[in-house]
């Protein structure tokens, strides 16, 4: 869990299961694959894993940070995306990736968790 600062906003989230089901329910699709398009595969990859920021999909983005601010307040009410999308439109500032780049690395370690003994996922982490 963190806190995602957008514009004067702070957000907080959660990388979880209540997310995967949240973004689903809203957007009909799957979040880790979402994500998986949006960082080329490369997830775990390190600090110095370099995203070409043009192909990033910022709808996209705002969707998952959604899905994770969502899970993050459960089980308190929270607005739908349209609406919360509307609320920080003031806020948004594209140039700021900063926001961006903490909702990949929330997403990256609580979908992909490092264990202790280098396994990743049940997989080694160097195969």
């Amino acid at each position: 869990m963190r806190d995602l600062t957008i514009g004067s906003k702070q957000i907080r989230i959660k990388a979880g299961a209540l997310a995967l089901l949240f973004y689903k329910q809203e957007f009909k699709s799957d979040l880790l694959g979402d994500m998986l398009k949006m960082v080329g595969g490369n997830v775990g990859g390190g600090p110095n894993v370099e995203i070409d920021p043009s192909s990033i999909d910022f709808l996209a983005n705002l969707q998952m940070v959604w899905a994770m601010a969502k899970s993050a307040e459960y089980p308190k009410p929270y607005d739908g995306f349209s609406t919360w999308l509307a609320a920080l439109d003031d806020d948004l500032d594209f140039s700021d990736t900063t926001f961006f780049v903490g909702a990949l690395e929330e997403a990256t370690e609580g979908f992909f968790r490092q264990q202790s003994n280098g396994i990743k996922g049940g997989v080694p982490a160097n195969q």
